[in-house]
């Protein structure tokens, strides 16, 4: 069965555009049916201010992978693209968090459904209400009504949802 997924994606080392895309086209060719990317957005980086600013998106797609194997594909992807996990909140080429499994939920130091963050984060919050704004995050909570209540003065617009065609 077809399970809807949306992941996080955000990129601030390098060429950080052709990072999103080659996680979202390496992503396809494991499993995944992309159906629906948000604009680019830049923002500034949390905890660890002292580095490049990220770009970040949000992905809704289509998979058969149960969470604990899409997660598993998801980090291989990373280190295949040469992401090295040294500092938490520190520079990456690539990260890809999954933010929310359609039907699941979980919670142990593995994997957490809900992401355990995504009510504090408006580079998630505002791309997801972008893509999918009456998903429901929280109970009785949607992407639309959190990305509201967030500040968004550290989200730019970069690029409209086109920089994910031809996936």
């Amino acid at each position: 069965m077809l399970r809807t997924v949306y992941l996080g994606l955000g990129a601030n080392i390098g060429d950080r555009e052709w990072n999103l895309r080659k996680a979202v086209r390496t992503l396809c060719e494991r499993g995944c049916k992309l159906t629906a990317a948000s604009s680019l957005y830049e923002t500034k980086p949390v905890g660890i201010t002292d580095q490049p600013d990220f770009l970040n998106a949000v992905i809704a797609v289509k998979t058969a992978l149960n969470p604990r194997d899409l997660l598993a594909v998801c980090r291989r992807i990373e280190q295949e693209m040469g992401r090295v996990r040294t500092l938490r909140y520190g520079p990456r080429v690539i990260d890809i968090d999954m933010l929310l499994y359609e039907g699941a939920e979980s919670s142990d130091d593995e994997l957490t459904i809900p992401h355990p963050r995504i009510l504090d984060r408006a580079f998630v919050l505002v791309p997801l209400a972008e893509i999918a704004p009456d998903v429901e995050i929280a109970d009785g909570v949607t992407a639309r009504a959190a990305a509201e209540r967030t500040d968004r003065s550290g989200v730019m617009l970069f690029a409209d949802p086109s920089w994910a065609d031809n996936q």
